[in-house]
């Protein structure tokens, strides 16, 4: 059984070196300039509160609301653990950024074909058994890749090994039904700009519960959307037999 991968990221120990953020655009061709939030030249980001180093990266949820919501199946959920993006099926609907819980997708609005830009965690290393670039060029040890069942035994033994230099919560773990990006902090999250009001449950689940209780709605919506394309494409239809009939049968000159 394929184990899903993650990243434990340890606040305690990230000295804000950038490391991260260099190799991660040094894998996916990005320009090297340093940037400071998250962008579409940017997949990982380091934000400062006080002396505390956080980055900023797609959380890869275990259940990702980008997936659930794209109509036509840009966002890929992999079994290792990534979540990733098929640019060839992009409509651009921007739907994905509106949905994340974790605002993370980013837009090319200055680009001629604009595309969505986001962290893919590394998907390509992993498929050859290599580790995420961010990971591999940390030289601290703040941000670690494995196996993330054993990444959350190692998170609860810092944790519980010195419980005065950590909060008692492992980000990530639960939120939104779990994410493959796990934090541990000796700063309270929500003083870190986390978003600590996140629901457990899966985003995706909550709205399948909802659609459940109403499937007379979704059918009649359902077959609505339908008579109005076979509608719409049949006027087209009409109006090609027409235009092909007038050609071929011209008039004779009588009203």
């Amino acid at each position: 059984m394929l184990k899903k991968k993650a990243m434990l990221i340890d606040l305690t120990l990230c000295v804000g070196c950038n490391a991260c953020q260099v190799a991660c655009k040094e894998t996916n061709h990005m320009p090297e300039k340093e940037e400071k939030a998250l962008s579409p030249t940017t997949y990982t980001a380091l934000d400062e509160y006080d002396g505390v180093f956080v980055r900023r990266m797609c959380q890869h949820c275990d259940d990702p609301t980008c997936a659930s919501v794209c109509p036509v199946g840009a966002f890929t959920k992999m079994p290792e653990g990534p979540v990733v993006y098929d640019v060839e099926k992009c409509i651009g609907c921007r739907y994905c950024m509106q949905a994340c819980p974790f605002q993370v997708p980013r837009y090319e609005w200055s680009s001629t074909y604009p595309r969505i830009q986001k962290c893919i965690m590394c998907h390509e290393r992993l498929s050859k058994g290599l580790p995420t670039a961010c990971s591999e060029a940390c030289p601290t040890g703040a941000t670690k890749f494995g196996d993330r069942d054993e990444l959350l035994t190692e998170a609860y033994a810092r944790i519980t090994g010195e419980p005065g230099k950590y909060v008692q919560k492992i980000y990530g773990e639960k939120e939104v039904g779990g994410t493959s990006i796990l934090y541990i902090s000796s700063v309270p999250f929500e003083n870190l700009g986390f978003r600590t009001t996140l629901q457990t449950t899966p985003l995706p689940q909550l709205t399948w519960n909802a659609l459940s209780k109403i499937p007379g709605v979704v059918s009649v919506g359902g077959a609505m959307l339908f008579g109005i394309w076979w509608i719409t494409n049949r006027r087209e239809d009409v109006k090609e037999y027409e235009q092909k009939h007038n050609t071929n049968h011209p008039t004779n000159g009588k009203s």
